[in-house]
């Protein structure tokens, strides 16, 4: 018989995605956002290493806020970061609500 070659073994994702419980939690917080006439656009990047969603007040400007999902952190600071206009990180954690609760915290003085 001939040499059994087996099929080589995925070293890792080729992308690092949002799921869709995820993605609906940030989409709320967006919708909100201009709803209230804060935010304007927004932009999603899927990486290797990184899934990013960044929201902007204009479309010509940097970011004012970017959340990232870095699975490779999911055992030491957390997967998710809140990260600044700046590029400082604003907020790193384990789960995506308290992430989120700087910028929803800013939502609610906006509106009263």
């Amino acid at each position: 018989m001939g040499i059994v070659t087996p099929f080589p073994l995925p070293n890792r994702a080729t992308q690092i995605g949002f799921e869709r419980v995820e993605m609906t939690r940030i989409l709320d917080l967006y919708g909100r956002m201009v709803a209230a006439g804060h935010w304007r656009d927004y932009a999603i990047e899927l990486g290797r290493d990184a899934a990013v969603f960044a929201a902007f007040r204009r479309a010509a400007e940097r970011p004012e806020f970017r959340i990232e999902k870095r699975p490779a952190l999911r055992g030491k600071q957390g997967m998710w970061a809140l990260i600044g206009e700046g590029g400082a990180v604003l907020k790193r954690g384990h789960e995506l609500g308290p992430v989120l609760a700087p910028v929803e915290r800013r939502l609610m003085k906006l509106v009263e």
